[in-house]
């Protein structure tokens, strides 16, 4: 059974619709809805329910802004079983940041099966396993973002990004980057006191070593847009502080497939992604051993 911590949450809701033991988890991340037709959007649950997976993991850009509460309805009603998912860029789009957190945070309250990692805090898994997360934020720590060139769309369709000189797109950039790494170093050592190992969901890569794009990691040119620093240097810096302690990070965000050795006990797998084309990830099974976790996490490729 999934049972949330109390003491660790933002806000704790029931999840009596999970099976006793929850063993397997589907991983998805960058599924962009909006470039899916019926028949695609079909095929995708029935991959997923093939799988008869205990729970979902979805690591953000899930559709945009306008279709996002409708999409995670759909998701809720024809996948049945508890979703764990985070915010990506793209789930703000045309959109404001601060008008989908609400309208967001207003649907998981209305049901038991979706979690918005942000919010609903850290699930236990199993009692040496739990599930944390948070979309994150690309920062500009990384790279070199005073000349780079690149102008995401974030930076004309998000409210709070659009119409903004570089300086203070920044500014803003770094401060929801900051509440990101704020809400980790919060939890995090009750956390690393209580389990032994960590799964942690993103969409954001939080090293740059995991920012990979087409077979490499991203350039000076693209690494400002595609990695969230500060979350990765408190990530870092917990496990370092728990050497007996084991983490995974799941992320997306840059569409290419690859993964990273932080640190001995920290792993980061970063998911591939084609628009129109969205797909499973891989399986975890929560008592298998982490290098299980990522074979699973790694299977689907």
């Amino acid at each position: 059974m999934v049972r949330p911590h109390a003491t660790m949450f933002a806000h704790t809701k029931a999840t009596s619709d999970m099976s006793e033991t929850t063993t397997r988890l589907a991983w998805l991340t960058d599924i962009h809805l909006e470039f899916c037709g019926p028949l695609v959007l079909d095929q995708l649950f029935e991959s997923i329910v093939r799988q008869e997976v205990d729970g979902i993991l979805i690591g953000g850009d899930i559709t945009t802004a306008k279709d996002l509460t409708q999409s995670l309805r759909l998701l809720d009603a024809r996948l049945n079983a508890p979703i764990y998912f985070v915010l990506g860029n793209h789930d703000y789009y045309d959109g404001s940041v601060r008008g989908v957190r609400r309208k967001v945070t207003a649907l998981c309250a209305e049901s038991a099966r979706l979690h918005w990692l942000a919010k609903s805090g850290v699930i236990e898994l199993s009692p040496t396993t739990c599930l944390l997360g948070h979309g994150g934020w690309a920062d500009g720590r990384c790279g070199d973002y005073a000349a780079s060139t690149v102008m995401l769309n974030d930076y004309l369709v998000i409210q709070e990004l659009s119409g903004l000189g570089q300086e203070l797109r920044l500014e803003i950039m770094q401060s929801f980057a900051r509440a990101a790494a704020e809400h980790f170093e919060t939890i995090l050592p009750d956390v690393l006191e209580r389990y032994s190992r960590a799964l942690v969901l993103m969409h954001v890569p939080p090293f740059e070593e995991a920012t990979w794009h087409e077979g490499r990691i991203s350039d000076t040119d693209w690494l400002p847009h595609f990695c969230c620093k500060c979350v990765g240097d408190v990530l870092r810096e917990q496990m370092q502080q728990h050497p007996d302690r084991e983490m995974l990070v799941l992320c997306g965000h840059t569409h290419g497939a690859g993964t990273a050795q932080i640190l001995p006990n920290l792993r980061v797998i970063t998911g591939g992604a084609i628009y129109g084309h969205p797909k499973i990830q891989g399986v975890i099974d929560v008592d298998a051993s982490m290098d299980e976790w990522i074979d699973g996490a790694t299977s689907r490729e």
